[in-house]
């Protein structure tokens, strides 16, 4: 029996979810790159990740990543190379949302910090007595 895939932690959606041709692309299909795929891409290539620092980022093995990577650098280039409208949507992926326990990378807005502890009302008195 086959192990259950593992969701891909997601910082955030992209921005901008279609590219393609200025000129038209005609009745050639596009090619979809999924929302895993372009995290990847944009751990790797954008923020300069290593495939290790990406793995832990996303929450996969290593190998996982480098699959991913190089799916997702293949599709980018036949929608460059054929002149195809890319699209950005689906895969596998869990997006960060605050309640995750692991910490984001640097840009994302979801960041999991740790909220300061109040003293209890006891060690507040005995704290403001000393």
């Amino acid at each position: 029996m086959a192990r259950p895939r593992k969701c891909r932690r997601v910082c955030t959606m992209p921005a901008h979810d279609r590219f393609g041709p200025l000129s038209e692309s005609g009745s050639k299909p596009p090619v979809v790159l999924s929302i895993d795929e372009y995290e990847t891409i944009r751990l790797m290539d954008l923020e300069g990740y290593t495939q290790q620092q990406c793995a832990g980022q996303m929450g996969i093995a290593r190998t996982t990543v480098q699959g991913i990577y190089d799916q997702a650098r293949k599709k980018i280039a036949q929608a460059i190379v054929g002149g195809r409208q890319l699209l950005i949507r689906g895969g596998d992926y869990c997006l960060c949302q605050q309640q995750q326990n692991f910490p984001c990378c640097c840009h994302c807005t979801h960041h999991a910090h740790p909220k300061p502890t109040e003293p209890k009302s006891d060690e507040k008195e005995n704290h403001n007595h000393e």
